[in-house]
C-alpha cells in the first residue's frame, strides 16, 4: 500500500518548520541542465511564504536563475527528526530599498562593503510547493510502527503534521 500524504494549501505550514532554519541548500539549474547546490543563508520568511537570500550579482546563481528561474530549497534540523523541501520560482531582485530593509550586520561578512555595495542583489522565491518531514523521534515512530505493523499487519501513516505536502 501506498503512503498516504496530507495536503494543505496553508503555506504557514512550511514557514512554521524552517522559520529557526538558517541555511537552506538551493538547488538552481546550470545551463548544461546539471543540477547545482550550494548553502545559502535564509532571511526571515514572510508571512505570505516569500523567502530572501542576499547574494553576489555576479554569481554563476544569478545567471542560472535567469535561464531557469525554478529552484529547490532544502532544510533539515537532524536532531528534531525535520526536513523541508521546498520547490519555488526566483527571481533577481536589484531594490537597494529592499536590501537596505533586509540587511543585519552580520551579513557584511559576505558583503564588506556593506548595504551600499553594488554588488549585491537579492533572490525572492516564491514558493509554488512543498513537503515537509516533522516526527518526533525516528525511534518512537520505528517502534510504533513495527507494534502496528505486528498488530494489524498495516504500515505505519504519519499524520497531517508529520508529514505533509503543501499547495499554496
Amino acid at each position: 500500500m501506498a503512503e498516504k500524504v496530507a495536503v494543505s494549501h496553508d503555506v504557514t505550514k512550511l514557514i512554521e518548520r524552517i522559520k529557526d532554519i538558517k541555511i537552506a541548500m538551493m538547488t538552481t539549474v546550470e545551463a548544461g541542465g546539471e543540477l547545482h547546490s550550494r548553502p545559502m543563508y535564509t532571511q526571515e520568511p514572510e508571512e505570505d511564504g516569500t523567502l530572501w537570500f542576499f547574494t553576489e550579482r555576479d554569481s554563476a546563481k544569478i545567471d542560472e536563475v535567469q535561464q531557469d528561474r525554478h529552484v529547490n530549497l532544502g532544510y533539515s534540523k537532524p536532531n528534531d527528526n525535520l526536513y523541508v523541501s521546498i520547490s519555488g520560482i526566483a527571481t533577481v531582485i536589484n531594490d537597494r530599498q529592499k536590501i537596505k530593509e533586509l540587511w543585519s550586520e552580520p551579513l557584511r561578512s559576505w558583503f564588506p562593503k556593506g548595504s551600499d555595495d553594488p554588488n549585491i542583489s537579492l533572490l525572492r522565491i516564491d514558493i509554488l510547493r512543498g513537503e515537509y518531514w516533522d516526527q518526533p523521534s525516528s525511534a518512537l515512530v520505528h517502534a510504533f510502527g513495527y507494534v502496528k505493523a505486528l498488530a494489524t499487519g498495516e504500515r505505519y501513516q504519519p499524520t497531517g503534521d508529520e508529514h505533509a505536502k503543501v499547495n499554496p
